[in-house]
């Protein structure tokens, strides 16, 4: 009995998420294979993600380092008027 792939589609199964960019970038081959240790050793996962996790939690501390800052400047400034 042979299969009939006539109506088949090609491409991937599960659509990429609308909000992913496709890119590519050149990263060194230590900090690639340090990340697919981070995926083997949890037992499995995507690189890609644990990099773009890394990214993202890199961005919200050094915004929140900002927002502290400020923060400590207007209580500063706010005890000088006050």
């Amino acid at each position: 009995m042979s299969e009939n792939f006539n109506k088949g589609k090609r491409g991937a199964i599960i659509k990429p998420d609308p909000n992913k960019v496709r890119i590519t970038i050149r990263l060194d081959g230590d900090i690639i294979e340090h990340f697919k240790k981070q995926v083997h050793s949890a037992g499995g996962g995507n690189y890609q993600t644990h990099i773009n996790d890394a990214l993202r939690e890199y961005i919200n501390s050094h915004d929140k380092s900002l927002e502290d800052a400020l923060r400590k400047v207007i209580r500063e400034e706010l005890k000088l008027a006050g």
